[in-house]
């Protein structure tokens, strides 16, 4: 019974407040890797 219950939990959709940190988290390292580019080109 504790297997069937398992199976069940790993196929689970992530819930709305997992998707929403995840695309906050990208769009953080996005915004990192941008402002790097740009510190890079300010060089120049």
């Amino acid at each position: 019974m504790a297997k069937k219950q398992q199976v069940k939990n790993t196929k689970r959709r992530p819930s709305k407040r997992q998707r929403r940190v995840k695309i906050i988290v990208y769009i953080m390292i996005f915004a990192m890797v941008l402002s790097l580019v740009t510190a890079g080109l300010s060089f120049l």
